[in-house]
């Protein structure tokens, strides 16, 4: 479904990303592991277009999505859920679910569907509540829901346990691994929190210093010394 080819960047005279290619397939979540600093939020902001890729391909189902702007990848089925979350905290649960959904349907959006709030029962809960109050384990997950509003074929999510207390990673994880097995979505899934993305990846890349150093099946990847090379 995303393929990447041989794809690099710099910032000044730094060679970022190193000659990345991967691919991520539906049904299945790929986890991308590294300490920090070796390029992974980077990569993630050139398949999204916020930044442009120097060389080497994007394609997107077969077509080279290179040139598109962010707002075309997430009309053509991408959606990203960026470190730190970014949620509208003046905005109620049901007005930032809304947002999402405007993004893709146009004003036309007017009820949250169905199926984010059976994913995320706590944002039934708390739809009237403003986003800024909710916890940091809840607006991850409203952030995550926000994404899902416009119904992706893949999903991108950039350290969602960041700073999120153990019961609500469990229950990310839980939906996480719920969407996967739908069959339909892919999900390209970047952590620092091992044991959390050895419990749910199909597959692994590893990277380090801009270039992807291991991967593998995640099944294998205590075997493969994995947490040996991404531990801090």
């Amino acid at each position: 479904m995303l393929q990447v080819a041989n794809l690099n960047q710099y910032y000044g005279g730094s060679h970022i990303l190193r000659g990345l290619s991967f691919d991520v397939c539906p049904g299945e979540i790929t986890c991308l592991l590294g300490r920090n600093g070796v390029g992974k939020t980077t990569l993630l902001k050139c398949l999204m277009g916020l930044i442009p890729a120097k060389s080497g391909d994007i394609r997107w189902q077969g077509a080279v999505i290179n040139n598109r702007k962010p707002h075309q990848r997430v009309q053509a089925g991408i959606a990203y859920v960026p470190q730190g979350r970014e949620i509208f905290p003046r905005l109620t649960v049901e007005e930032n679910l809304l947002m999402g959904l405007a993004r893709f349907h146009g004003a036309a959006a007017k009820s949250v569907p169905d199926e984010i709030y059976q994913l995320f029962p706590v944002l039934h809960e708390m739809r009237a509540r403003r986003g800024g109050d909710l916890s940091g384990g809840q607006q991850q997950q409203l952030a995550i829901g926000r994404a899902l509003a416009c119904r992706p074929q893949l999903l991108i999510l950039d350290e969602p346990t960041e700073g999120i207390q153990p019961s609500v990673i469990k229950e990310i994880g839980a939906v996480i691994r719920q969407l996967a097995q739908r069959g339909d979505m892919a999900i390209l899934l970047v952590e620092q929190f091992y044991d959390f993305a050895a419990e749910l990846a199909d597959r692994y890349l590893v990277m380090s210093r801009g270039e992807i150093v291991l991967r593998g099946a995640g099944a294998n990847m205590d075997a493969d010394g994995v947490r040996g090379l991404v531990a801090i």
